[in-house]
């Protein structure tokens, strides 16, 4: 999209961006457009728009000494253009530019104002003191192209049911794969949301992807299972998330969701002086919250178990903690096939580790049986034969 010197123009970043294209593609309707000053102020009170649950309004003010010149010069119908990283991806009619509290925005949206919170430092680098109401159009195909995708695989397999559930795989571990295969029992497809951050924090996403794939296209029913990326804006990231989560799936043509009991979006709150949990606000969507138990090993058991069904103590649990099984793999130390499926952890860690081995296929056939045939190994296959050497007990 070429830019012109004629319209005014506001800059925005990739995050805005896509944002902007969620709404425009309808993944978070009934939101269709930008709101304006009364109608933004009335769903931050309320939490409600056109009926259905909808955390706080949908804005765009971006942050900037221009931004701001040119948003207090606007008028009512003029066109302005809009442009990320150099390039013009849209334009947007003017209906409405009126001031914001930066503060009340961030309550609104993490419930906390305070800037030792990593959500709210983010985003307070990236709001302005005004906003822009309006029709606009953006270019991000992207979007576009997953909409697309699933309603291609779901007309493609005829799939009455069909549940979504929203994955960091940060990393993939077993108890992500357990989740996974429960709810393929009782769904004729399942659509994986792959959670895409716009921070660098933790696996990059083609890692994470990858790793997903593998494990799709190798040990489950691949025409029933789809991975599509889920772009995780900023609005995805405060304790409203979940009333977001499923808006994306009832709005992409899933009739159930599939969360974690242990998830922070589930917990109590009390609004209006009544005590309420999520599910009050999700009724009116017509779709069906599955929540499913925290999955442990468990030494005992010997094997992977429900918190929930298992009878013995803590103390006999292993937890699937994402954080520390990524502190062993950061520091490229496999984790233990109970936590991490080897096929997985020999993926992540030669994407991470590109070319560790010097002598790869020197240390790969003095220490691994062979068939005597000397064919180059790959790193992926040197970290699966490992782990089989792990594995082996008979001298413990």
């Amino acid at each position: 999209m070429t830019s012109s010197k004629r319209n005014k123009t506001l800059y925005i970043d990739t995050e805005a961006l896509s944002t902007l294209a969620l709404v425009q593609e309808g993944l978070l309707a009934p939101v269709t457009r930008l709101m304006g000053r009364r109608e933004a102020e009335e769903v931050d009170r309320s939490h409600l728009y056109r009926g259905l649950p909808f955390p706080f309004s949908f804005i765009l003010a971006p942050k900037g000494r221009r931004n701001e010149e040119t948003l207090k010069s606007l008028q009512p119908g003029e066109e302005v253009e809009l442009v990320c990283e150099g390039q013009k991806v849209g334009e947007l009619t003017v209906e409405e530019v009126f001031p914001i509290d930066p503060q009340e925005r961030l309550i609104h949206i993490y419930g906390s104002a305070d800037p030792a919170h990593p959500g709210v430092k983010n985003t307070m680098a990236r709001l302005g003191n005004f906003a822009v109401s309006g029709p606009y159009r953006v270019e991000y195909p992207l979007i576009r192209d997953t909409v697309n995708r699933i309603r291609q695989m779901i007309h493609r397999t005829g799939a009455q049911k069909v549940s979504a559930m929203m994955l960091a795989a940060n990393p993939l571990n077993r108890a992500h794969e357990r989740i996974i295969r429960q709810t393929l029992t009782d769904a004729d497809l399942v659509i994986l949301f792959l959670r895409k951050p716009f921070t660098n924090e933790g696996l990059r996403y083609d890692i994470r992807h990858n790793a997903l794939q593998l494990f799709i296209d190798n040990f489950l029913p691949r025409n029933k299972v789809l991975v599509v990326p889920f772009e995780n804006t900023y609005i995805f990231a405060g304790y409203n998330e979940l009333v977001l989560d499923a808006l994306v799936a009832k709005n992409c043509g899933c009739n159930e969701l599939v969360i974690g009991k242990n998830h922070a979006g589930l917990g109590l709150y009390y609004d209006q002086n009544r005590l309420n949990t999520i599910f009050d606000t999700l009724s009116d969507l017509e779709l069906q919250i599955t929540t499913v138990d925290e999955y442990v090993y468990c030494d005992t058991c010997r094997t992977l178990v429900s918190t929930q069904t298992c009878p013995h103590g803590q103390h006999h649990h292993i937890h699937y903690h994402s954080e520390s099984i990524m502190s062993l793999i950061q520091n490229g130390i496999l984790p233990p096939p109970i936590l991490v499926r080897k096929e997985i952890s020999a993926s992540i860690l030669t994407a991470l580790f590109p070319n560790r081995f010097g002598n790869l296929q020197e240390i790969y056939y003095s220490l691994m049986p062979s068939s005597g045939l000397l064919e180059p190994k790959t790193d992926e296959q040197f970290y699966v034969k490992l782990m089989e050497l792990y594995q082996t007990s008979s001298l413990t």
